[in-house]
């Protein structure tokens, strides 16, 4: 089996299973997720759910037993010991870009890290994102949302505030996307998309109707709260094109848009120590 431990929000479970379904299906191997750190959240991390029951994923959670095992794979001291004997080979993400040998890994094996770059699961496009089309239909509210952006020229656009703003080591890790980004996010899909309506998304929808520039037709899509947030995902990745945040949770909702036209936009500095992110954005979207 591949096991793989989540952690952090939507964009993040989505990255961790496309990597760990992809190595499972390349070892015939059964997929099999551990929960561990929603149960023992560090206090220095932003609380989540876990959001992928939302999706007809190929894994299951693990067992008692098995969620035994994986806590000898938490923190650094217990995996270090070598008193303990470990049922599944520990593989630790150790840098952001993306790593081959992720690929040749061998059944057995307990992924720990977030994976965040295409290039894990790129051969098995097709089946990671008909396995992330969500298992509940559209809303009242989201079927005529998306009615309206299939009769338009739809852009999206993620606004992420939330613990960016309020959370200080997030802050401090992640950033925030600048005004001067959205700007000129804004003129680049005015000069390359007719009649562009703007879809817009976030989690500070006060702050954002009142600081963003937005031109033309625009339309705040508000009513999904953090349960639904994957409905939002879902209308994010039926526009037409993309101008996303440095989140991993627009990022997705890019992904997911299948059109082989697509417009993306994307923040050339993802994190706040302006780290290389060549392996996480694909080379036809657009670095501002």
């Amino acid at each position: 089996m591949i096991v793989v431990r989540l952690c952090g929000g939507l964009g993040n479970q989505l990255f961790q299973y496309a990597a760990g379904r992809r190595l499972a299906l390349a070892r015939r191997a059964e997929l099999v997720l551990d929960l561990g750190w929603y149960m023992r959240t560090p206090s220095s991390d932003t609380p989540r759910a876990y959001e992928l029951d939302h999706y007809p994923i190929q894994a299951r959670l693990t067992t008692q037993g098995e969620a035994l095992w994986c806590r000898l794979h938490e923190g650094r001291l217990l995996r270090n010991l070598p008193i303990f004997p470990r049922r599944w080979r520990h593989w630790r993400e150790k840098i952001f870009e993306f790593d081959t040998l992720v690929l040749d890994l061998p059944d057995n094996t307990y992924l720990d890290g977030y994976w965040q770059s295409y290039r894990y699961f790129e051969d098995g496009a097709h089946l990671i994102r008909a396995e992330l089309s969500p298992i509940a239909p559209l809303g009242a509210q989201d079927a005529e949302v998306a009615g309206l952006i299939t009769s338009v020229n739809a852009v999206s656009v993620h606004v992420r505030r939330g613990d960016y703003v309020t959370h200080q080591a997030a802050a401090a890790y992640h950033g925030l996307c600048s005004l001067e980004y959205y700007k000129s996010a804004l003129a680049h899909i005015s000069r390359h998309v007719t009649q562009p309506h703007f879809f817009v998304f976030s989690d500070d929808p006060a702050w954002t109707r009142e600081n963003l520039p937005l031109p033309g037709q625009v339309t705040f899509v508000e009513h999904n709260g953090a349960a639904t947030a994957f409905q939002d995902l879902r209308l994010m990745s039926l526009c037409d094109h993309q101008i996303i945040a440095n989140s991993s949770f627009s990022w997705w909702g890019a992904w997911l848009n299948t059109r082989p036209d697509k417009v993306v936009v994307t923040p050339k500095q993802w994190f706040a120590d302006q780290r290389n992110i060549q392996s996480l954005i694909p080379d036809n979207w657009i670095r501002l």
